[in-house]
């Protein structure tokens, strides 16, 4: 997993892979749990914290998260990204210093600038008290001599949403209200300070009790583990440890390509703008702050994650169906009270590794061949997927497609600099592609791999794709068992 350091994604595992083989026996109790924390901390000597209470604190809470409760046993929040409290206190509150370059100048600009009385001499150098500053910049723009900077802790710095703040104590808090999800606070930081909640005791809860158990991989797997590790592979693998069988979202893909591209027509001959619906975070973030284009020129079709979990709760009644990509968001999708008929729950990739773990299961090359989605499906893990798959379905449809405008944003830069032209009325272009990550999902914060590592290992694999085309391809599949829409109505 690609994270600031492999300490952090290694006790992450070694703490999912433990609560796992616990969950397969009926284990995840509290005389177990303590075992989990003393093996992972056995003392008496700390490997990682300030002392060795502290760091099996953090590791209680590591467990409850795997476990899928809140980190805080105090907390009630419903959000799947949470701060792991005892893990957060090593940040320097004050993100205005002043440096040893201060030369206590007699102007003290940065003084007279201050509107807030922050700032006064200290023995060495000026002085900023982090309890009266807030943090305007004006002390650091005025200083003469540059003595003033400005560090910004990594989980704030991520957040495209402007949903962290800090507490008396300096602690990270999380609004709900605005948090989209997106999960790259998680990644940031470099202490393992903040986590998402896993839905382990879920999948193999519904595996025990012998129900249908059916895996969704995302469009951006196929790279993720290496040369030659396809849908197959991760197929073969997941059927071991006993689901059902899996499908590749690239199917769902189309299928949402298919239903965006009757909105798009629609909305170009209504003069009206539209933006894509496939990334959770983005649709957050609209939801959130954008409330006005939210019911206005958001699509109405569902993302690719939830067509899959629809089709295969059609065809497989009572089934479970588990969602597995790079993306924290989609965890967050599958609790979204906003959409009827969701999956059940989403796990990372790491999470899916985590799993077959637990079972002594690796994900090795196969000869089988599989492919239930368009080479247009399975593009959509990449930033532009989206948009051209719905053009090449509009095209397929006998429209001309020449004069269409779009604007792909990847990033949370991107996406609310187009969102503020579209509700400023200032948008060029006719429709948005958003995704909150940089390069699509395959720019996922739960990655397995760094971009260009994928970038080569999907280059292959895609490339034995076949040439079929995306409305063909659905006439395979019963859409009309099933609503393509948010609000679960049929056409």
């Amino acid at each position: 997993m690609i994270k600031n350091d492999s300490g952090i994604s290694e006790v992450t595992h070694r703490v999912n892979v433990e609560v796992c083989r616990l969950l397969w026996n009926d284990e995840l109790d509290h005389e177990h749990r303590e075992k989990i924390v003393y093996r992972i901390s056995p003392g008496p000597k700390p490997d990682y914290r300030c002392c060795i209470y502290k760091e099996r604190e953090i590791v209680r809470h590591r467990i409850r998260l795997s476990g899928g409760e809140n980190a805080d046993v105090r907390s009630g929040t419903k959000n799947v990204v949470q701060v792991i409290r005892p893990a957060c206190d090593d940040c320097t509150i004050a993100t205005y210093s002043v440096t040893d370059i201060c030369r206590f100048c007699l102007g003290k600009a940065c003084i007279k600038t201050c509107r807030f009385g922050a700032i006064s001499p200290g023995e060495h150098r000026m002085r900023i008290d982090p309890l009266r500053c807030r943090e305007c910049g004006m002390c650091a723009k005025s200083c003469p001599y540059g003595a003033i900077i400005h560090v910004e802790r990594p989980c704030r710095k991520v957040c495209p949403a402007d949903a962290i703040t800090y507490d008396e104590y300096g602690v990270c808090v999380i609004d709900d209200e605005k948090c989209v999800h997106c999960g790259h606070c998680v990644h940031a930081c470099p202490f393992g300070a903040i986590g998402s909640k896993k839905f382990f005791k879920t999948v193999i809860r519904a595996i025990r009790e012998g129900k249908e158990v059916y895996a969704m991989c995302a469009p951006a797997a196929e790279g993720q583990f290496g040369q030659g590790i396809g849908m197959a592979s991760l197929r073969a693998a997941l059927i071991k440890i006993g689901f059902a069988g899996m499908v590749e979202v690239g199917l769902g893909g189309d299928m949402t390509a298919a239903y965006e591209a009757k909105e798009w027509i629609e909305a170009r001959r209504e003069g009206r703008k539209m933006t894509t619906s496939c990334c959770p975070a983005f649709i957050s973030m609209i939801r959130h702050q954008f409330p006005a284009e939210y019911e206005e020129n958001k699509s109405l079709t569902v993302s690719p994650m939830v067509a899959v979990s629809r089709y295969l709760k059609a065809v497989h009644p009572g089934c479970v169906t588990v969602f597995f990509g790079p993306c924290i968001a989609k965890k967050g999708e599958t609790l979204n009270e906003f959409i009827e008929d969701r999956p059940d729950c989403a796990l990372t990739f790491g999470e899916m590794k985590d799993l077959l773990d637990s079972r002594g299961v690796t994900i090795e090359p196969v000869e089988e061949d599989y492919q239930e989605a368009s080479l247009y499906g399975k593009k959509f893990a990449g930033s532009g997927g989206v948009a051209g798959a719905v053009l090449e379905v509009m095209r397929e449809m006998g429209e001309d497609v020449s004069d269409i405008r779009l604007l792909s944003c990847a990033g949370g830069a991107e996406c609310r600099k187009a969102l503020t032209l579209l509700k400023n009325g200032k948008l060029g272009a006719d429709f948005i592609e958003g995704m909150m990550c940089p390069g699509g999902c395959i720019g996922g914060p739960s990655r397995m791999r760094t971009e260009n590592e994928l970038m080569r290992a999907r280059e292959g694999l895609l490339g034995r794709a076949d040439g079929r085309k995306i409305l063909e391809n659905l006439k395979r599949y019963p859409m009309d068992k099933f609503s393509m829409y948010r609000d679960g109505h049929m056409e």
